[in-house]
């Protein structure tokens, strides 16, 4: 298989050479053609005077043919002729015309204008010089196409060598991202490649680039998933493997609380396998929506009745604030209340005894915007744009227990993106923090 650089330097060659070529095979016959030309205006130079002189003296053509022509002729024989009048006649016979023949239109370009005082009172049509000519004439044309020839071949090879120069420019990136492309499916997902340019190809090195960060980050966070996913798995399996055998063993004994912890775990267990297996519909694409319409301050209050007593339990308040006239809402009602209990979770949390947690509600340009703001201690820059990861906790020391399993807010954002929705964070360090989901209106 022939590699792109032959390919273009073999297309460079043949365009460059079949462009001389032509080039060089015209210069040389409109060298000829011009210089047979000018051979014929130098011999007809003192024929045009002598028919000026002529044509003064007597004030016509009548017998000047023949004056000119009986005079001594010069070294070089000056070749027949006829005059052609102002409307392309010809005035007597010559060069293959008959007087009052129309002479063509190419012959009269080839013509020589006999003037007297810018006045043009005829045209001397000449016998065109058969080439070719003297030696000297010969050799001089010789050595204008030998010129052409070098210069051809001059250029050939200076496109030869921009060829090889376009042809490695161009194919040095493809090669780059060939060889970068056999890594990643081989398993190196950190290969990068050089932008060299800012046309196509530099495009396309940059979408490898994108591509293969985005492919590293995802991989990466798939094996850190899995890992998460183990140790999540392992704390409530351990507590009921352990509890278990110490029963069994007799080391602790059948107890109601000892059951209870072992109900406990296996709930707590039950519930991250249901959290796991709703995000792994919503990655493939296969969460469950049923759509129903709704109006956002009834979703809101509804949520807020749920969480009433857990709420003063903390000694927490709990506020609405939704505008008025507010479009409805086409979304799952029980997807979309998991989505704000998973937030409101996270904010009864993390928010201190005698806080304030609002549920605000606000028209947007095409739908509506649902809030949860809490009065807790919000977060860092460094951890706001973390906060949807699977796992991701803000505060490690907090026990897995107390803190969830780290997998609330990514539910939540996975079904809003279900619903075409969107939801971001907002925080101040030492402010609160606040989800705000954006959806759009019904239609």
């Amino acid at each position: 298989m022939k590699s792109i650089n032959l390919k273009l330097i073999l297309g460079f060659l043949a365009i460059g050479f079949a462009s001389i070529s032509s080039i060089v095979l015209l210069a040389r016959q409109n060298t000829r053609d011009e210089f047979n030309r000018f051979v014929a205006f130098g011999h007809g130079e003192d024929l045009t005077a002598q028919l000026a002189n002529y044509y003064e003296t007597y004030g016509s053509w009548d017998g000047a043919q023949e004056a000119v022509t009986s005079e001594p002729p010069p070294a070089k024989r000056s070749p027949s002729f006829t005059i052609a009048d102002e409307n392309g006649y010809a005035l007597f016979d010559g060069v293959g015309f008959h007087a009052g023949d129309l002479i063509p239109g190419e012959e009269l370009d080839f013509g020589i204008p006999i003037t007297i005082e810018d006045k043009t009172v005829g045209i001397l049509i000449m016998e065109r010089t058969p080439f070719p000519g003297t030696p000297r004439e010969e050799e001089f044309i010789q050595r204008i196409n030998l010129f052409f020839l070098y210069s051809g071949l001059g250029v050939a090879l200076f496109a030869l060598l921009l060829g090889i120069l376009l042809s490695r420019t161009i194919s040095r990136p493809i090669r780059e991202l060939t060889r970068a492309t056999h890594a990643v499916s081989e398993g190196d997902l950190d290969q990068q490649v050089p932008v060299r340019s800012r046309d196509e190809i530099g495009e396309l090195a940059r979408a490898f680039n994108k591509m293969s960060a985005e492919l590293s980050r995802s991989v990466n966070a798939r094996r850190q998933m899995t890992a998460d996913i183990a140790h999540e798995l392992r704390t409530p399996l351990s507590l009921i493997l352990g509890h278990a055998e110490a029963i069994h063993d007799g080391v602790l004994p059948p107890s109601p609380e000892n059951f209870e912890i072992i109900r406990e775990e296996a709930a707590r267990l039950d519930h991250l396998v249901d959290d796991l297996r709703t995000l792994s519909l919503a990655d493939a694409g296969e969460l469950t929506i049923q759509p129903q319409t709704i109006s956002p301050a009834r979703l809101l209050e509804e949520v807020a009745t749920l969480y009433r007593f857990q709420t003063q339990t903390k000694n927490l308040s709990i506020d609405l604030d939704i505008a008025s006239s507010l479009p409805d809402l086409e979304v799952d009602p029980g997807r979309m209340t998991q989505v704000i209990t998973n937030i409101l979770d996270n904010a009864v949390r993390h928010t201190p005894e005698g806080g304030t947690i609002t549920l605000a509600a606000r028209g947007t340009s095409d739908g509506v915007a649902l809030s949860v703001r809490d009065s807790g201690p919000g977060l860092s820059t460094d951890d706001l744009p973390r906060i949807f990861d699977r796992f991701y906790r803000a505060d490690e020391s907090r026990v897995r227990y107390e803190g969830g399993s780290g997998l609330g807010l990514a539910i939540a954002k996975s079904i809003v993106l279900a619903h075409g929705g969107q939801v971001r964070a907002e925080s101040e360090q030492g402010k609160g923090l606040e989800i705000i989901i954006t959806l759009p209106a019904k239609r």
